[in-house]
């Protein structure tokens, strides 16, 4: 029977990989070549072979692959391995991953040689799993076997890669199957060439296996109709309620909706998973700032595939970070908090201006000026040697007196104000100190840096104190009504957040959050690694509403004072809405300014439940089509 006339379920798969020199063009040539014979969906037959070269391998490739000069040096010459290949694809369908380059590769190597081509039909692993696994976004054949649950142990080498691309294709091959029948319709299915705009279209039909379709071949529409316009998070689920994107907005039923705009679902972003939501699910907030909080700690935990990464609300703003479980530690420039034992300046905005400020620190303190690892040296650096660094890359200074400079240099930002004023305190006072003692030049050397650095403070950003510096309770309110969330700041980490309870709840979680504060003076404060995001995006907030109500808990608050804060906030906030917005009525604010979290929502006969103490972002799947609550 003629190859291209078989079913596509009984035909013989010749798997094959291909190591080359690296090299592209006429100058690439064969290194390596392994194949794997699959028929009935399992693996049968291996073949490997190095091959000869004609020009020495690079060192990279070498390293790389683990072939060496050597070895294929002492391997079969191209016209001995590539008739035996050449058989070997006889009455098979050639598979690989990545596939137009290892055919190119061989087709290149036959006609080298003067063999002819067999051209069989050919099929590509990479585009298989773009067509029946849409949402994968990694596609490389390691990331495509661990997402299959195919373990890989060796890689780069012709036969193990082979092996790995076999058994991808077996566990495709029903998906593949249930799409084409016919070795020229998988072929078809395939190809580069198919337009892109049915991959697109809501019409076509779904490639994973027990996905059912409404008549007419159309996914349904997730119904908006109950969200709320309140802030919070939604999800996106299919049919078997796997989460598919997480978002989070301050009107809920607008951004979700607008996933299925027409100009959204033509882009490449909206295709990847828009055409599979049947189920909408949303969690509704007080605040922006829990909304914020909220989405972060979901992708977290359901990590779904169309929330590719966490995008920062703003990359401008940068940190200063000193991590104190490193040997004589530095000051550097981040875009993220630090994690572990460490100490976190800011957000400050402006990059190069928060790179002077270290330097113009490390010269006044005699930190030291390079990266985190500590270079050994036999003579002092260029900043040793002008006397603007202790030299600790000599290997002979006493630790003890680096961090002691070191703390002197942190303490002026873990004050209760900002560090711009204990800078430039500190520089007079070293300034009026070196004049007392007769040392002009250093006196005018400080002279010239208070100078310089009232001019960069000035023109720095944001807030020059440490996170932990301060802790407070923080109230984010709500776009439209005075409803609020509380979040309780201690020690540089986000340690409590919920709707705004009544004021004896609140007195007691306020207590129960200074428990985890530092010992006082602390210099530094440990952040575990998975809590530096919610770190950046509170700080970040913060930094951007400037106007936003915080009590600082230095000393601990009593219920009259909570009471007191809370009120002002409220009609500072009524105030607002008042003299700015019409649309919305706002909710009368008394000394304790409660909010139920049990209460019917306000545009949707669905409960609105926000977030609880203790919140563990447990989701419940919805059983239909409607927007559910989430519990």
């Amino acid at each position: 029977m003629d190859l291209l006339a078989q079913p596509l379920a009984t035909a013989e798969f010749l798997v094959v990989d291909t190591e080359t020199n690296g090299l592209g063009g006429d100058a690439c040539e064969l290194t390596e070549v392994g194949a794997v014979l699959v028929g009935g969906g399992e693996l049968h037959d291996r073949w490997e072979s190095l091959v000869r070269t004609s020009m020495p391998l690079r060192r990279g490739i070498q390293r790389l692959t683990g072939i060496t000069q050597a070895m294929v040096d002492a391997a079969p010459a191209p016209e001995s391995i590539l008739p035996t290949i050449a058989g070997q694809m006889q009455g098979k369908v050639l598979v690989a991953h990545n596939a137009p380059f290892d055919r190119r590769v061989l087709r290149q190597a036959f006609e080298r040689v003067g063999i002819e081509w067999p051209s069989p039909p050919v099929l590509c692993t990479a585009a298989l799993a773009r067509a029946v696994l849409p949402l994968q976004r990694e596609r490389r054949l390691t990331a495509l076997a661990e997402a299959l649950g195919i373990e890989v142990e060796i890689a780069h080498r012709a036969l193990a890669d082979a092996e790995t691309c076999a058994r991808v294709l077996c566990a495709l091959f029903p998906r593949l199957c249930a799409n084409a029948t016919t070795i020229p319709e998988a072929v078809a299915l395939l190809s580069p060439g198919r337009p892109r705009r049915a991959a697109r279209s809501r019409t076509r039909t779904s490639a994973a296996a027990g996905t059912h379709l409404a008549p007419g071949g159309h996914l349904p529409l997730p119904n908006f109709a109950e969200l709320p316009r309140d802030p919070g998070v939604y999800l996106f689920r299919d049919a078997q309620g796997a989460t598919l994107y997480v978002g989070k907005s301050v009107s809920i039923r607008s951004r979700a909706r607008a996933h299925f705009a027409p100009s959204t679902r033509a882009s490449a972003q909206g295709a990847g998973w828009t055409s599979h939501a049947s189920i909408v699910d949303y969690r509704a907030t007080q605040s922006e700032l829990g909304a914020l909080v909220l989405e972060s700690r979901l992708i977290k935990e359901l990590r779904p595939p169309g929330n590719v990464r966490l995008v920062r609300d703003d990359d401008r703003l940068v940190y200063i970070r000193c991590r104190l479980d490193i040997p004589f530690p530095i000051l550097e420039v981040a875009p993220e908090p630090a994690s572990g034992h460490a100490i976190t300046i800011g957000p400050l905005r402006g990059r190069r201006l928060a790179a002077e400020l270290v330097e113009q620190i490390d010269s006044l303190f005699g930190l030291r000026h390079c990266g985190r690892r500590l270079p050994r040296r036999e003579h002092p650096s260029a900043y040793g040697q002008m006397g603007r660094c202790l030299s600790p890359c000599l290997g002979d200074l006493d630790p003890n007196l680096y961090r002691t400079r070191l703390d002197a240099a942190l303490r002026l930002f873990v004050g209760k104000s900002d560090g711009r004023e204990h800078l430039l305190a500190h520089v007079a006072a070293q300034m009026r100190a070196a004049a007392r003692e007769r040392r002009y030049e250093r006196a005018a050397w400080l002279r010239r840096r208070s100078r310089r650095l009232e001019l960069v403070l000035s023109r720095l950003g944001g807030v020059l104190s440490a996170t932990h510096a301060r802790p407070r309770v923080v109230l984010a309110a709500h776009p439209a009504d005075a409803r609020f969330d509380v979040f309780w700041l201690v020690a540089g980490r986000l340690v409590d957040w919920g709707p705004l309870p009544e004021l004896e709840a609140l007195e007691r979680r306020t207590r129960e959050a200074l428990r985890r504060a530092g010992r006082p003076g602390d210099v530094g404060a440990h952040v575990p690694r998975h809590e530096v995001d919610e770190v950046r995006i509170v700080s970040g907030w913060l930094a951007s509403h400037p106007d936003a109500a915080q009590l600082t808990l230095e000393p601990g608050p009593d219920r009259e004072r909570l009471g007191q804060f809370v009120s002002a906030a409220a009609a500072a906030t009524a105030a607002q809405l008042n003299g700015s917005s019409t649309t919305s009525p706002v909710v009368p604010a008394g000394p304790t300014a409660t909010v139920d979290p049990g209460g019917a929502s306000r545009r949707t006969s669905a409960s609105a439940i926000g977030p609880r103490e203790g919140d563990s972002a447990t989701l419940a799947r919805a059983p239909t089509t409607r927007p559910s609550q989430l519990t």
